[in-house]
């Protein structure tokens, strides 16, 4: 009867969406990932290199532009090779594209590639409750997956730029099929794809370190909820009874990977490990049953929910991103998986997925229907499944561990808790607008906070720095993401004018503005239809490698490098409420990492950064954003009132405002408190459309 269910909430999802866009054929093949023209690329590139080079490099690297895109140069050899490559394959970019962002990057999976996803607190005051909520979370996603297993989900739409053209929906059918498997130098992704290996019917439950083998279809019967719960329940009690506590061989998914790598080839020497690792790899999912944490992991800045002993979203947001440390829940978990939930005995929710099957925006979406499918479930009190009659009991994986393997376990969970300590993750809820007041002023509401990041990167730190912004390219087929780089000549000029660099008048500041959103609208555009210069690059790189052509030295150049390293990592991801959020750690060790989600009366920016890094600072960026927003928001108000001869709404006491356009602070950034002022009510109206990106 669920799986009934389930099958008419997607239709009635679909068919929703059908009558919306009705002129799209859904059984046309999507279109091939266009390869951009190479001049137009380099130009480009050329332009948000600008801003961030010095005379001095920028004078170099357009020497080497040049030359490798002359008329029958290197370039253009290279370009025409692409071509044929791209009629050969569906997608010409995807390979070489997860190679390079993913499978080849060393560093451990937690906080520098999984992102964590908090889902809206759940009220679970015992372990029952707790064990509860997981049975009817496994029995919700068995239904969905029904849908999923024939590839039946409504088809995902534009919402910018050609709204309604289908998007590419391969990434929601790897999620519960895929696996990362450590190697040596690189990794590699593992996809069932095909019918020759049985769909695999169990999922793994860790509880206090241990990993369980939870069957969830029997003798061809899948299990009731009760079932489940009485599996659960079971395993917390064999977990709890253990009189030997295993080694926390889930921190060795958290070590660098070349580590893993190697620690993971001897396990595989003996076979008990092999076939508890196969079942890991092979299960559905992965399930965290995770000890409650102390109220000491909460920010310092949450006065109001510490005081009241409730844990704050920081520190559920920690929990989902790495599990706070070795003596709490971080080796409760297997990061190498794609989809691992995590329930803790608080009531603390959400996601910790490894990113290379799947971008996050198509993880939040699926996790969304999902929760609200369990909702119309629970409200509807469907009748229950019939339960099975002799349940065998749920299975313990064993492991036989060598001397170097202990080492290695132990040298992961140092490794891991320093990383955890370094990490600086602060949650900005700015509530004086949203998303509905760039869109009364005619502005994207995405390149508004874009923007505004530029403003307050330049505030603190004097410069424009190479800024990564996923932008989806699921028009075409197989398509992940581009960049979209808001660090443009345009966006510095209008920086320069905020903080006071050049005088000018509030009309001429706004009509930069302007121009620096249309420069972001236009590569934003360019990028989601196939014309981003990222991928270009990288796959003339690639090709000229796999040719056996000495590295071209427009990719050598330090100018190149210097694109690369995202000083400012930032996706936009939007959800339906705040209390469901996204949030990631930053890519380089001087950088950001910069998750927004725009609401329509208010805008959430999940921001971290690394406290060795005596420069960055979450919690001061978080208040200069709010200042940024705020300066641009009287910004417009200022000049729509000398446009219209009115008087302009008073809305804010800024205090001791310097040049720079943000309160002054005598302490130093890593000691600063975010400011609030929370005597402000702002304008907030009608909803709208956000453009398809994210991380």
């Amino acid at each position: 009867m669920a799986a009934g269910h389930v099958k008419e909430y997607i239709t009635r999802v679909a068919s929703i969406d059908g009558e919306i866009y009705p002129r799209w054929d859904l059984t046309k093949p999507l279109p091939k990932l266009p390869v951009p023209d190479i001049h137009m690329t380099l130009q480009k590139y050329l332009d948000i290199m600008t801003p961030i080079l010095t005379p001095e490099q920028l004078q170099r690297t357009k020497l080497i532009v040049k030359d490798f895109g002359k008329p029958g140069g290197l370039g253009e050899f290279l370009q025409q090779k692409l071509k044929n490559v791209a009629e050969t394959k569906d997608n010409w970019a995807y390979s070489w594209w997860l190679d390079d962002m993913y499978m080849r990057v060393r560093l451990p999976l937690p906080i520098n590639c999984n992102p964590g996803i908090m889902f809206p607190a759940r009220y679970l005051e015992t372990r029952h409750d707790q064990l509860r909520y997981a049975a009817r979370l496994i029995s919700g996603i068995l239904d969905y997956k029904t849908v999923l297993d024939v590839r039946g989900l409504p088809i995902d739409r534009c919402r910018h730029k050609e709204k309604g053209q289908p998007l590419c929906m391969e990434q929601y059918y790897r999620l519960f099929s895929s696996y990362r498997v450590p190697g040596v130098k690189k990794d590699s992704l593992i996809t069932n794809s095909t019918k020759l290996m049985p769909e695999p019917e169990h999922i793994i439950v860790v509880c206090m370190n241990q990993f369980f083998v939870l069957d969830v279809v029997i003798n061809f019967t899948r299990m009731s909820e009760d079932d489940l719960f009485t599996q659960l329940d079971r395993i917390t009690k064999m977990a709890n009874e253990s009189e030997e506590k295993s080694a926390p061989i889930g921190l060795m998914t958290a070590a660098p990977r070349d580590r893993w790598a190697v620690t993971r080839m001897q396990l595989m020497e003996d076979s008990t490990n092999r076939d508890s690792l196969d079942a890991i790899e092979r299960s559905l999912f992965i399930l965290c049953l995770d000890k409650a944490l102390p109220i000491s992991f909460n920010h310092q800045q949450s006065f109001d929910q510490t005081s009241r002993n409730v844990r704050d979203d920081v520190s559920i947001m920690l929990q989902m991103l790495h599990g706070c440390g070795s003596k709490h829940n971080s080796g409760n978990r297997w990061f190498d998986k794609t989809m691992q939930f995590i329930i803790s005995e608080d009531g603390a929710c959400g996601l910790n997925f490894e990113h290379s099957p799947s971008d996050g925006i198509a993880v939040v979406q699926l996790i969304q229907h999902l929760l609200r499918y369990m909702e119309e479930v629970r409200q509807r009190r469907l009748a229950r499944m019939r339960s099975i009659c002799e349940l065998p009991y749920p299975r313990r994986l064993q492991w036989k561990f060598f001397q170097e393997v202990l080492q290695e376990i132990e040298v992961a969970a140092t490794s891991f808790d320093r990383l955890i300590d370094d990490l600086d993750f602060y949650i900005l809820k700015f509530d004086h607008f949203g998303r509905e007041f760039p869109k009364s002023q005619n502005m994207s509401p995405d390149s508004f906070i874009q923007l505004a990041l530029q403003l307050t990167y330049y505030k603190i730190h004097g410069r424009f720095v190479s800024t990564y912004e996923s932008a989806s390219t699921r028009r075409f087929r197989l398509g992940r993401v581009d960049n979209i780089r808001a660090n443009s000549i345009p966006a510095l000029e209008w920086v320069k004018a905020m903080v006071g660099q050049t005088t000018t008048t509030d009309e001429a500041k706004l009509q930069l503005l302007q121009k620096a959103m249309d420069w972001q609208t236009k590569f934003m555009t360019e990028a989601i239809l196939g014309k981003g210069i990222d991928c270009h690059l990288l796959g003339l790189r690639e090709l000229a490698a796999e040719l056996g052509i000495p590295t071209p030295d427009i990719f050598t150049d330090e100018a190149y490098k210097i694109s690369n390293h995202f000083s400012l990592s930032t996706s936009q991801v939007p959800t339906e409420t705040t209390s469901f959020l996204c949030g990631y750690g930053p890519v380089v060790p001087d950088g950001y990492g910069v998750c927004y989600n725009p609401q329509p009366d208010k805008i959430v920016v999940c921001v971290s950064s690394f406290k060795s890094c005596p420069e960055t600072s979450s919690d001061f960026f978080a208040a200069t954003i709010e200042s940024s927003f705020l300066q641009m928001y009287e910004l417009c108000l200022r000049v729509n009132a000398q446009r219209s001869q009115q008087e302009i709404p008073k809305i804010r006491n800024f205090g001791n405002v310097n040049s720079m356009g943000y309160t002054e602070i005598k302490s130093s950034p890593r000691k600063t408190r975010l400011i609030r002022q929370k005597n402000t009510d702002l304008i907030s109206s009608r909803d709208g459309d956000v453009k398809e990106n994210g991380k």
